[in-house]
């Protein structure tokens, strides 16, 4: 039997290793760049979060996140480290259940599946992009520029919209449409958001312990503690990621709640401001030794602290007012980065239209679907 794969990102590369698991089938990978994994090396920034021990269909967002619920039961996330172990990667798992390479190195996961495909039974073909499918009696022919394929079977794991600067693409969505599949509408996920806080292009590059708690017209709609990134556009980072599907997706006001000390109660903080106010500080350096400096300034700047002054000129509501500052800062968001900043696709080709048990079309049988390129995508890490 010969399976063609359309995609040599991590699904399309794990999907062509157990079609070639059965010696008789001849695999051919076909992938559109000149090399396979591209995406994949630059996931986790750069580290490769490769699986999650605490790995459940509650973590995953579609329209039928359910759909999971099947491959995540045949392949748990323990299979899915020996599988790892089977092809020679080491890992370490973090305290939150993140798994990544031991090596720290994205590579390591990319030249792992790269050196596995070397398969008498396995054919990879780069810088071949597939523009047709038409569906034959005996199969497929995949038609590009150069030359046509035939297949029995065949998996499309083009993967989604999401980083078109690494490949990401709409391939896949278009392929499968052809197909009599349908499509929801598209939108960056695990994405820097936008903001209007004009204090932002000062703090680029500023990273910070925080809480962030969305807010949708007043309401908490979202929250999280982790890693916050501030750069020249807004706000970034593992903890903005986690939450971050679908903020500014409806109409209303959306702002950020920013706690940069979580774990210090704003009484504790109070009480160290005071005893610094009884010092000849100049009022800039009053959060230094507390908050990256950058930060401390632009904080006791948004409470309304301007000039040369000193710690100990400032009254009592001033010093509240760097309190909730540092505490509940609030900034308006506007949107999401965009597709090409985003980590994940959220929606794709909707999955009623393909069976959870083998990801095989129910209209066009022989045609497999798997990754991003579903309407599926998962939870940060």
């Amino acid at each position: 039997m010969i399976v063609a794969i359309i995609g040599g990102g991590a699904s399309g590369m794990a999907a062509a290793l157990a079609a070639a698991e059965n010696e008789k089938n001849q695999v051919i990978l076909l992938e559109r760049q000149a090399r396979v994994g591209r995406k994949l090396q630059a996931t986790g920034n750069g580290r490769c979060n490769l699986s999650n021990i605490h790995a459940v269909g509650r973590g995953y967002h579609g329209q039928s996140p359910e759909f999971v619920n099947n491959a995540i039961s045949a392949f748990t996330p323990a299979d899915t480290l020996r599988w790892f172990e089977g092809l020679g990667l080491f890992t370490v798992t973090e305290e939150s259940g993140k798994v990544y390479p031991y090596s720290d190195q994205a590579n390591s996961v990319v030249d792992v599946l790269r050196l596995a495909l070397i398969k008498e039974n396995i054919t990879l073909k780069t810088g071949y992009e597939v523009t047709k499918i038409q569906k034959t009696a005996e199969g497929f022919q995949l038609t590009n520029e150069e030359e046509p394929i035939t297949c029995d079977r065949l998996i499309v794991a083009c993967g989604g919209l999401a980083g078109s600067k690494l490949g990401g693409t709409m391939s896949g969505y278009k392929l499968l449409a052809k197909l009599g599949h349908r499509c929801t509408k598209l939108r960056p996920s695990l994405v820097q958001i936008k903001s209007s806080w004009p204090e932002l292009p000062s703090l680029k590059g500023v990273r910070a312990n925080c809480c962030v708690e969305i807010l949708h017209n007043g309401e908490v709609y979202a929250k999280s503690i982790g890693e916050l990134q501030l750069t020249e556009h807004g706000i970034s980072g593992p903890v903005v990621f986690e939450i971050s599907r679908d903020v500014c997706a409806e109409r209303g006001k959306w702002t950020a709640k920013l706690d940069f000390l979580p774990n210090l109660p704003a009484e504790v903080l109070e009480k160290e401001l005071q005893r610094r106010r009884n010092t000849n500080l100049p009022m800039e350096e009053l959060l230094t030794g507390i908050l990256h400096n950058r930060l401390g300034r632009v904080l006791t700047k948004t409470a309304g602290i301007k000039g040369k002054q000193y710690a100990s000129q400032i009254s009592n509501a001033e010093l509240a007012e760097v309190v909730a500052c540092v505490k509940s800062l609030e900034i308006t968001l506007t949107e999401p980065l965009g597709m090409d900043s985003a980590q994940v696709t959220a929606g794709g080709v909707l999955t009623d239209g393909f069976d959870p048990n083998t990801m095989e079309s129910k209209s066009v049988p022989g045609l497999y679907a798997c990754g991003e390129v579903l309407d599926i995508d998962g939870d940060c890490g």
